[in-house]
């Protein structure tokens, strides 16, 4: 692992941890600048590839969905590693489905429940364009049940 401030080969391993979706963290030293920093090492699994709406398909993309589930999140009390958490979750369910391909809309319906008890309005956010409540009659509607719930 190089060090990312002064890009040395050699770093030093000072902790170790495991989190239960099999990912490591290790806490690290530079053995040359001495500054420290922590390295995610997580299993390469397969996921299945997405059939979108009109049925192309895609690799799924781990980063477009933590762009998707930021954007819903900005400026909220929602931490990254809140995301993190969110966006492991759904990728692991995916994996464990053991399917070649899944539709978009199952993605879709993931980041939904997942945001609906994360932040009520990110999950508005979200699905206001995942559901498309285009006016705001829908939009009320969505909330009126939310609140319900």
């Amino acid at each position: 692992m190089r060090c990312p401030y002064c890009h040395n080969e050699y770093t030093r391993v000072l902790d170790t941890t495991h989190d239960q979706r099999g990912g490591i963290r290790r806490r690290r030293e530079c053995e040359k600048c001495h500054q420290r920093f922590s390295t995610y090492e997580r299993p390469i699994l397969a996921t299945p590839l997405v059939v979108k709406k009109d049925g192309t398909r895609e690799e799924f993309d781990r980063e477009k969905l933590m762009r998707g589930i930021r954007i819903a999140c900005a400026k909220r009390p929602v931490s990254a590693a809140e995301i993190e958490r969110l966006v492991g979750e759904i990728e692991s369910s995916l994996q464990q489905m053991g399917r070649a391909e899944v539709p978009s809309r199952v993605i879709g319906d993931m980041v939904i429940a997942g945001l609906k008890d994360l932040d009520q309005i990110a999950y508005i956010r979200y699905a206001i364009v995942y559901l498309n409540l285009n006016d705001l009659r829908a939009i009320r509607e969505e909330i009126d049940r939310l609140l319900e719930g």
